[in-house]
């Protein structure tokens, strides 16, 4: 059996230490900025302070660009060559073609050699799929069986995220400028979750933003019977004002510390959501 590299998109979000940890294997998205002619690469070449920075300097949000099919088969090549098999996952396809893309480029290369999983998740929703890889790699599995585990493991993963404004919706489109303002106005901050590929806002809470955090440590609580406790992530998108402290220290009685994961999200994630955006985000237990 071929040595796996387990590989994943920047949009799973996972810290320089969990990377480093279990040899994740990271490919950059790309992040433009209008009347910047630079093609900046996810956390390479651009962090998400600097998207704020250049957001806030310009007037406008970023544009962010799938992995094409070349550069996939660039990525993978090195490592076939040299022996190994190739699972990957990244950002799901109902939000980005670099699934697609990596299914075509997988093909240039001899059949069985690498397995591409479909999130169907974004962020750490991602990453814990990729975490998951790891294990069954570390416990000796082989490629197929590894991808076999993580799909059904899709179907399972809790993503939610509170957002505590809505202008980088608006100006990348995602929103109308009428509900911007009436959110605005009325101090409404929607909570958004992954159901089936697709980014939907299911709450809308209004007043404070406390109230929108305490709603996703309510579903928490709710769900802590069927949450695999080997990994929670908190991931935010920075400018927190303690709401990120604040969720551990309602968690961590529930969940060990050293399983409690606080990451945070990358430019492609930030320039969607912006900054103060925060989610508690885990595995339920498919035997529970």
């Amino acid at each position: 059996m071929n040595k796996i590299i387990v590989m994943c998109d920047s949009t799973a979000d996972l810290s320089p230490d969990l990377i480093a940890k279990n040899d994740i294997h990271v490919v950059p998205l790309h992040v433009t900025f209008q009347g910047d002619a630079t093609d900046y690469l996810d956390g390479v070449t651009l962090t998400s302070e600097q998207v704020y920075e250049k957001a806030e300097a310009s007037g406008t949000t970023p544009k962010t660009g799938a992995i094409n099919v070349f550069e996939m088969q660039e990525y993978f090549r090195p490592y076939i060559e040299q022996g190994y098999d190739i699972i990957f996952t990244g950002i799901g396809s109902g939000l980005s073609s670099t699934y697609a893309n990596a299914v075509l480029a997988s093909r240039q290369f001899p059949e069985g050699r690498i397995e591409v999983v479909d999130s169907w998740n974004l962020s750490t929703g991602t990453g814990l799929l990729v975490l998951k890889m790891c294990t069954y790699r570390d416990q000796g599995d082989d490629v197929h069986a590894i991808a076999e585990k993580v799909r059904k493991l899709v179907p399972f993963v809790s993503a939610k995220f509170c957002i505590d404004r809505l202008d980088y919706l608006y100006k990348g489109g995602r929103c109308s400028g009428f509900t911007m303002a009436l959110a605005h106005m009325l101090h409404i901050h929607p909570v958004a979750k992954m159901v089936e590929n697709k980014l939907v806002v299911y709450r809308k809470i209004r007043g404070k933003y406390r109230r929108a955090v305490d709603e996703q440590i309510r579903e928490f609580m709710e769900d802590l019977p069927r949450i695999d406790k080997s990994a929670v992530f908190i991931t935010d998108s920075g400018h927190m004002d303690g709401e990120d402290e604040y969720i551990r220290e309602k968690i961590k009685a529930y969940v060990p510390e050293e399983n409690i994961f606080h990451t945070r999200a990358g430019c492609v994630v930030s320039s969607h959501c912006g900054p103060k955006t925060i989610g508690i985000l885990y595995i339920l237990d498919p035997e529970k």
